[in-house]
C-alpha cells in the first residue's frame, strides 16, 4: 500500500513539474511573439550624434523593459541646450508606438505616433491629428548611421527635416 502512495505521489509530481516546465515554454515563446515588433528595433539602441558647426545633436535609447525603449534625444549649441525631448518606443497589444514628450510643447504632454510600415531599413510612425510633425521616418543606413526625418505642414507649406546621424556607442 505505502509503495502505491509513493509511486503514485511521484507520478503526480513528475506531472505537476513537466506541465509547470510547459507553461514556463510556452509563456516565453508568447512573451517573445508579443513583443516581436519590438525585438526589430533594436537596431535603435546605442547613442547616435551628429557634430556640425551648427550643434551638437545626439540621440540616445536604451531598453527599459520587455515593451519598451526610452529615448532622449537633444541638441546642444556650445554649452546651451536649445532642443530636448524624451521618447519612447512602446509596443502595446501587438502594435508599436513612437510616443514624444517636449517640455513648452503641447503643455509637455506625449503625443504617439503609430507604426504605420517598415519597409526595407525604414520604419513610418504617423500621427495625422497632430500639426507638426505627422510623420516621423527612421532610415537605418548600414549598422552605424540611420537618417531620421520628419515631415508635416508646418506654417500652411509642407516641411521635411533630415537629421543625419552615426552611432558612437
Amino acid at each position: 500500500m505505502i509503495k502505491k502512495v509513493l509511486y503514485l505521489s511521484a507520478i503526480v509530481m513528475m506531472t505537476t513539474i513537466s506541465c509547470k516546465k510547459e507553461a514556463v515554454i510556452e509563456q516565453t515563446e508568447q512573451k517573445e511573439e508579443q513583443f516581436a515588433a519590438l525585438k526589430k528595433a533594436n537596431w535603435f539602441l546605442g547613442r547616435w550624434e551628429n557634430n556640425s558647426p551648427e550643434g551638437n545633436l545626439s540621440e540616445i535609447w536604451k531598453k527599459e523593459n520587455d515593451s519598451t525603449f526610452f529615448g532622449e534625444s537633444y541638441f546642444v549649441i556650445k554649452n546651451d541646450t536649445v532642443f530636448a525631448e524624451r521618447v519612447s518606443l512602446e509596443e502595446r497589444n501587438g502594435k508599436l508606438s513612437y510616443v514624444v514628450t517636449v517640455p513648452n510643447q503641447n503643455d509637455a504632454k506625449p503625443v504617439a505616433f503609430e507604426l504605420t510600415s517598415t519597409e526595407g531599413n525604414s520604419w513610418i510612425f504617423e500621427n495625422p491629428e497632430h500639426d507638426y510633425p505627422n510623420k516621423i521616418i527612421y532610415n537605418q543606413v548600414g549598422i552605424d548611421s540611420l537618417v531620421a526625418e520628419i515631415r508635416g505642414i508646418k506654417q500652411g507649406k509642407e516641411k521635411n527635416e533630415f537629421f543625419r546621424m552615426v552611432k558612437v556607442e
